[in-house]
């Protein structure tokens, strides 16, 4: 990342963070991992999507009825969320979004760059529905904590900003109904100095899935980039679990082998106490 911002210092850089989960860890050191790599790409990526393999495993295991979620299952799963997110670069569209817009309009400061993914309609192959949901019925699933890639609770925090990108058979006059009813319910509470915070990406393309795989083809699909200070709790505890291994320093060694330094660590664990601290100010009145 650090080669990219040199070479093309002037190109918006995106990237998915895929965090990990205790459930089907490969590694012991990941909290080590994670930290190290989040500290290390902050000042080199404009946009981070972020998911996590623990929220991925129980939608798996809940939603989609696999007993015992492997890699496969949840990598299809966030394909479908990376495949509508850069729909608009293979398929034509009413509205759509090109991929600068995301830091545009979902990065309010430099550091503030985590938006979250939320993915609807999540159906189980065995148990499609007769009726497809509704354009209305997939925008309030977006805001259903259940749907959504990384583990923390919505409700805790404010919304920054939204980016909902449509999939399939959907008209402008639908998402605007949804939005609309979603506004009148006050169900989405956004930081007071960023009211209205909607972007909105339409592509005709229908989603399409793995045959053979866990999730039900649908005619329409959204996937919602969020960016939100409850977050700050996916933060909390990934590095609550590197300071319990840090606090013994233990497997510090194998590190400090290949050419690191204590420090290395030290700073990186700062790093993210301090982006902890950025995102829960921006959830502060001014």
């Amino acid at each position: 990342m650090e080669r990219l911002s040199i070479d093309y210092s002037r190109k918006t850089k995106l990237e998915f963070s895929v965090y990990p989960a205790p459930g089907i860890s490969t590694a012991v050191v990941e909290p080590y991992n994670s930290i190290l790599t989040t500290h290390s790409t902050l000042e080199h990526s404009d946009c981070t999507f972020m998911v996590d393999n623990e929220a991925i495993y129980d939608i798996c295991h809940h939603k989609l009825g696999v007993e015992r979620p492997s890699y496969a299952s949840i990598n299809r799963l966030i394909g479908q969320a990376v495949s509508c997110i850069t729909a608009s670069l293979r398929f034509e569209g009413p509205l759509n979004v090109d991929l600068i817009e995301f830091q545009t309009n979902l990065v309010p400061y430099p550091r503030i760059h985590f938006p979250m993914t939320t993915f609807a309609p999540i159906i189980s192959a065995d148990h499609a529905y007769r009726e497809e949901p509704s354009v209305s019925d997939i925008t309030a699933a977006c805001f259903d904590f259940s749907n959504q890639l990384v583990k923390c609770d919505p409700r805790l925090g404010k919304y920054m900003a939204c980016c909902l990108l449509y999939r399939g058979d959907v008209v402008p006059k639908d998402v605007n109904a949804a939005i609309a009813a979603m506004k009148s319910r006050n169900s989405v509470q956004f930081v007071d100095w960023c009211p209205t915070g909607f972007k909105v990406g339409i592509n005709n393309q229908p989603p399409t899935v793995m045959p053979g795989g866990d999730l039900a083809k649908v005619q329409r699909a959204v996937c919602m980039l969020s960016n939100t200070t409850a977050v700050v709790e996916a933060w909390a505890r990934l590095d609550h679990k590197f300071d319990l291994m840090y606090a013994k320093r233990a497997f510090l060694h194998w590190y400090l082998r290949e050419g690191m330094e204590e420090g290395e660590f030290s700073e990186a664990r700062e790093d993210l106490a301090a982006l902890e601290k950025d995102y829960e100010e921006m959830g502060q009145s001014f």
